[in-house]
């Protein structure tokens, strides 16, 4: 399925159904034996979703078709699993850092199935406002209303496009742009065009009041180049015929899903338009800090990625 300007999703298909991966690698993260995060709503989302390719993190012992394919498979999905443990952390103790400061204010942009209005510890009057897809809110919602889960902030869907008119939406939704807010994109930029990357940027730097911050899992211009898509494609080829053989749903080529491009990079950006950066730490790094570190001998296992914090004076 190739992208277009104007393609929409639900959560089992298309972009959609990359949140059920992030879901299901802290789903697992979660009921591993030293778990970084705790995220007991991520395993209702895969149940909720039904069958799939998803399937695979519920349970106790990986498909010996991955291995088959990819004598490595076991070596890369815990290389992953590691980084989306790690990746979930930084942006949980981001949040957290940013209440603890005074912040009552955050938006989640291309929310997906995060869950973090349901099971951080928000202070009173903490509000968080969800942008994405309205197919994909409105299954995580319902998910999560149906085991009688409340959130603990004041929680905001804002079912909208982010390639539309979304400051408009956030606002009418109720969105203060004269208080300081927490603004976070995980998990976002690679799935937007050069272009659309700097505009979601400059819609955020004309909605940040003094104070503001952004987290960002920004990533490297090396990523985006034709040698990294051409071996990301190879490898998901080879899951795709395993996902076949196992009578599920066939994966999306990644590289149709993504945009090939170069452009801005982040840190670049923010520092451009007046913001002072508080981390700029690699994938490498933060996986070595949080003792997830990737298996020797296991080359571009985890994405050439860069995680940012960056705040406005």
């Amino acid at each position: 399925m190739a992208r277009t300007d104007d393609d929409t999703w639900d959560i089992n298909e298309s972009v959609g159904a990359t949140a059920l991966g992030v879901a299901g690698g802290r789903a697992a993260e979660t009921r591993s034996a030293d778990p970084l995060i705790s995220d007991p709503y991520a395993k209702l989302f895969l149940e909720a979703a039904g069958e799939g390719i998803w399937q695979v993190y519920l349970d106790d012992e990986l498909p010996a078709e991955f291995s088959d394919v990819d004598p490595q498979f076991e070596d890369r999905m815990r290389a992953m699993l590691g980084y989306t443990a790690c990746r979930t952390k930084f942006f949980d103790d981001y949040f957290v850092a940013a209440a603890d400061d005074g912040i009552r204010q955050a938006v989640i942009l291309a929310a997906g199935l995060d869950s973090r209005a349901w099971r951080l510890a928000w202070p009173a009057g903490s509000v968080v406002y969800e942008i994405d897809q309205p197919k994909v809110l409105s299954f995580k919602t319902a998910t999560l209303e149906s085991h009688a889960v409340d959130p603990i902030a004041s929680h905001v869907s804002v079912g909208i496009d982010l390639r539309l008119d979304w400051p408009t939406a956030l606002t009418q939704a109720g969105f203060d742009a004269s208080a300081p807010t927490a603004w976070s994109a995980e998990g976002l930029l690679p799935y937007l065009t050069a272009d659309a990357q700097d505009r979601l940027f400059n819609r955020i730097q004309s909605l940040s009041a003094p104070g503001s911050r952004v987290a960002v899992e920004a990533f490297t211009n090396e990523f985006f180049s034709s040698e990294s898509f051409a071996r990301r494609e190879k490898q998901t080829e080879r899951y795709r015929q395993a996902a076949i053989k196992l009578g599920g749903k066939d994966i999306t080529e990644s590289g149709n899903l993504l945009y090939e491009e170069e452009r801005t990079e982040v840190v670049d950006w923010l520092q451009a338009h007046g913001w002072t950066l508080t981390a700029a730490t690699t994938a490498d790094d933060l996986m070595a800090a949080n003792k997830r570190e990737v298996p020797e001998g296991l080359d571009a296992a985890v994405p050439e990625s860069v995680f940012v914090e960056g705040r406005l004076p």
